[in-house]
């Protein structure tokens, strides 16, 4: 999660403060200035700063730009869609789960069920994708707050909470397989 919590900081930055405070211009000022904070934090601690962290960056920026600017919030309601997007073709790569998972889990789950989750991922993504562009392009930025941040989250919250109960009752038995063979 702390992974996901990273690529995605200024996005979730933007859903939270702009659900508390209803300003959408103020809060793309405010994910703009998060995503560079986060990047420039990276920086300067030496650590590498991953493609998707760049992605979202750049997205945060142009699109944020492009609210503040023109004064329409529709770009930055539309721009969750392009991260999704681009998050549901990385997912289609086989392995990029290995990342996210804890060593135990990684070797005790066959690379098919690895791979299969990160497919149905990839599928979420391109759902949420399509399903946010219906929202901000036919809803009020209110009704659309409401979605990213209760919709979308919790799709990928629920996602996440079967994935980890069905990987862990895998892994367990598993691991009870190999105890029982060894004595």
């Amino acid at each position: 999660m702390k992974e996901f919590f990273n690529d995605m900081l200024s996005t979730i930055f933007f859903v939270a403060l702009y659900a508390v405070i209803g300003d959408i211009f103020i809060a793309t000022g405010a994910a703009i200035a998060v995503g560079i904070g986060q990047i420039a934090l990276f920086k300067f601690r030496g650590r590498q700063v991953d493609a998707m962290q760049w992605m979202s960056l750049g997205l945060v920026i142009v699109f944020g730009g492009a609210t503040l600017y023109l004064h329409d919030p529709r770009f930055m309601m539309v721009k969750p869609s392009i991260i999704h997007f681009a998050i549901g073709f990385v997912m289609l790569r086989k392995g990029w789960m290995g990342r996210y998972l804890p060593p135990v889990a990684a070797e005790n789950m066959s690379a098919r069920m690895i791979n299969g989750w990160g497919y149905a991922w990839a599928v979420l993504m391109f759902g949420l994708g399509v399903t946010n562009i219906g929202v901000a392009l036919t809803f009020s930025p209110e009704i659309w707050g409401y979605f990213i941040a209760f919709g979308a989250m919790g799709a990928k919250l629920a996602l996440f909470a079967v994935q980890y109960v069905l990987m862990r009752m895998a892994v367990v038995r598993r691991l009870a397989a190999a105890r029982a063979t060894a004595v």
